[in-house]
């Protein structure tokens, strides 16, 4: 079949021509034409994005750093976390500091400073979320108005009524429509006070999978189990999770996708034409049956902007794989394939580049530390084990990504 010419706006309508880098692309049912769903920054083609993690800035000038590094390495998007778990890197009305500036105002505004830094560099600056998590630590938060202290009965709860355990992230219920209410609304105060291009959703399902906060060889509780929610599902379904397993398991993706409903929603009444993006696994059956989260139906329900599949594996067949499953999505939406550049050979990050680009175009690396050195609170580049891997990834990726930039914007000047 054709894809159509079914543009997608955005908020600088981005509705430009997709650049396949050897010319036209032809995908498994799906051949792109100049007339293809696709976008890029300012209209000018494929999606080179690069996730920054909440961890690889403390000041202004590590800020600037980064969007010049990004720049010259060939990215167009930065995806830059300001949500990690429940508190934000951003002056917020409603969630407080980050730990990693120590639970108070650092005197600047990071996500203000990234969206000024991004666009004078001409980068789509998108505010990466931790959707879900609403705490993460081995101890609890110190700060009243954080929501493991100040909401405690919107957590998770075994059967018997115990709390998730404290060590890894602490999830937030999102049968409660009191907590998608919240959630969107931390969402819409992004949108809304800040010039951002996108928002970007990560852990948007359960993060419900085994870690060292239980004990070793224990299954993790099939949460939430309060009496509250029991009583929800047997209210909308008439049944109980032990009467009706997959209905149980039907009903919690339900929720999620009701709380992507509501935050797009949410959003798009700030802001009518921010990108709503997803970073959601890179096998979709197995994420909506383990974890509840229903890709294939946000996108079926034009609940996404664009998707970002973490097509994490090592193995180029298994990563080959993936990238197939995502096939007969790119006629509906950009499908962004996040990449692992982190301790990964060169040869193998390039050649996963290269198939991501021969697929769809739309790539992702994760993570910005990967390539570039981190900043100490003295403003010091530290340098650790894998600097030595870093320096190798600069030399043989970086001047590949640049070359795929070269020719986005010849393709775009055409």
């Amino acid at each position: 079949m054709t894809c159509s010419a079914a543009t997608r706006k955005t908020g600088r309508l981005l509705s430009s021509a997709l650049l396949a880098i050897t010319g036209a692309v032809a995908l498994t049912g799906c051949q792109l034409g100049d007339k293809s769903a696709a976008w890029g920054p300012q209209g000018a083609g494929p999606i080179r994005a690069i996730w920054v993690t909440r961890w690889d800035y403390k000041s202004q000038r590590d800020i600037t750093e980064i969007m010049d590094n990004c720049r010259s390495a060939g990215f167009n998007t930065v995806l830059f976390q300001v949500r990690g778990n429940g508190t934000v890197a951003y002056r917020s009305r409603i969630e407080p500091w980050a730990k990693e500036f120590g639970g108070r105002d650092p005197g600047f505004d990071p996500l203000a400073v990234a969206c000024g830094e991004a666009h004078k560099r001409g980068l789509d600056l998108h505010a990466w979320v931790n959707v879900m998590p609403g705490w993460r630590g081995k101890q609890p938060p110190s700060h009243p108005r954080q929501l493991y202290n100040a909401r405690p009965d919107w957590f998770w709860r075994d059967a018997s009524g115990r709390r998730q355990p404290l060590g890894w992230y602490n999830s937030l219920n999102p049968c409660y429509p009191e907590v998608r209410r919240y959630l969107s609304n931390v969402m819409r105060e992004i949108a809304g006070r800040y010039p951002v291009d996108g928002i970007h959703m990560d852990y948007i399902r359960f993060p419900n999978e085994w870690n060292n906060s239980y004990p070793q060889g224990a299954k993790v509780p099939d949460y939430p189990r309060d009496r509250r929610t029991l009583a929800m599902f047997r209210k909308e379904r008439g049944k109980t999770p032990n009467s009706d397993p997959a209905a149980w398991d039907a009903w919690r993706a339900e929720k999620v996708t009701q709380l992507v409903k509501d935050i797009r929603a949410a959003v798009r009444r700030e802001k009518a034409g921010i990108v709503l993006s997803a970073a959601v696994s890179a096998d979709p059956d197995r994420a909506k049956r383990a974890y509840f989260q229903d890709s294939r139906g946000w996108i079926a329900q034009n609940l996404l902007d664009a998707v970002y599949p973490m097509n994490y594996d090592a193995d180029l067949a298994g990563f080959g794989q993936k990238l197939a499953r995502w096939s007969e999505m790119r006629c509906r939406i950009p499908v962004v394939t996040g990449i692992m550049f982190d301790k990964r050979d060169s040869r193998s990050v390039n050649e996963q580049v290269n198939r991501s680009a021969r697929t769809g175009s739309h790539f992702a690396a994760f993570a910005y530390n990967s390539l570039f050195e981190r900043r100490d609170a003295a403003g010091q580049i530290t340098r650790d084990a894998q600097s030595a891997s870093r320096a190798e990834l600069r030399r043989a990726v970086i001047p590949h990504v640049r070359r795929l930039a070269a020719a986005a914007q010849r393709h775009a000047a055409r």
